[in-house]
């Protein structure tokens, strides 16, 4: 099975954000991964809805836009209207929000929300959070994003157990026939891709692993990997 790679600007060139996600977009990323922090939901703050529109044409790519922010209903409109075209139409009806399961007591209204801007919804959950929380949910969401470090800061180690919840998200997933991919987040490399991939995922998200080489190679190992 094909992986896909979304590299997380959050480890780019703020200074260069345009130009760094075109870069990326070139060397065969998938999507284009958008890590918003709150400084309340996790301990970092990034940015919001107007960077994303000031960067919106940058990449076509699919924006995989990862809300790590208490209340994402409060900001769900704004993050799709940031993606419009002129016309008032997604640029990409591909884009991704992605909400956490932990952000709000009620997931399946903020994916019903994600859902009514005509981008595709998506559900988070931490490390520590059982997997079983998200199964009612499943059904209604297009990617189950797995977080394989505590969501904050890039840079931290992949924490191996949660290939556990990788497995058993796989299992449920082909078990109910449904059409969910399952994304990574946390400590990717040409190793941990590996291991991540043979537990069911399929979308990647990697920061500092390819921002800290040649874009194109970086990706290109992480395909490699999983093929060996």
């Amino acid at each position: 099975m094909a992986i896909k790679v979304a590299p997380s600007i959050l480890s780019s060139d703020f200074g260069r954000l345009a130009e760094e996600i075109a870069a990326v977009d070139k060397a065969g990323a998938d999507y284009i991964h958008l890590d918003v922090m709150d400084g309340r939901f996790v301990p970092n703050i990034t940015f919001g809805p107007p960077i994303v529109k000031k960067i919106k044409h940058a990449s076509l790519k699919p924006y995989d836009m990862h809300l790590m922010i208490v209340e994402p209903e409060k900001f769900i409109d704004a993050f799709a209207d940031a993606r419009k075209g002129d016309d008032g139409k997604p640029l990409n009806p591909d884009d991704l929000i992605v909400v956490h399961q932990e952000a709000t007591p009620h997931v399946h209204r903020a994916v019903q929300m994600v859902k009514a801007t005509g981008l595709r919804p998506g559900v988070s959950i931490n490390p520590a959070t059982a997997i079983e929380t998200v199964y009612d949910i499943m059904s209604d969401i297009d990617l189950l994003l797995l977080m394989t470090v505590n969501p904050g800061f890039g840079g931290q180690k992949y924490i191996e157990r949660v290939e556990r919840k990788i497995e058993a998200a796989r299992t449920f997933i082909d078990k109910e026939g449904l059409s969910v991919e399952i994304e990574v987040d946390g400590g990717v490399n040409e190793v941990t891709v590996k291991r991540a991939y043979d537990a069911g995922a399929t979308v990647f998200v990697a920061g500092n692993y390819v921002f800290g080489g040649d874009y194109a190679e970086r990706i290109e190992s992480l395909r490699r990997a999983v093929e060996s």
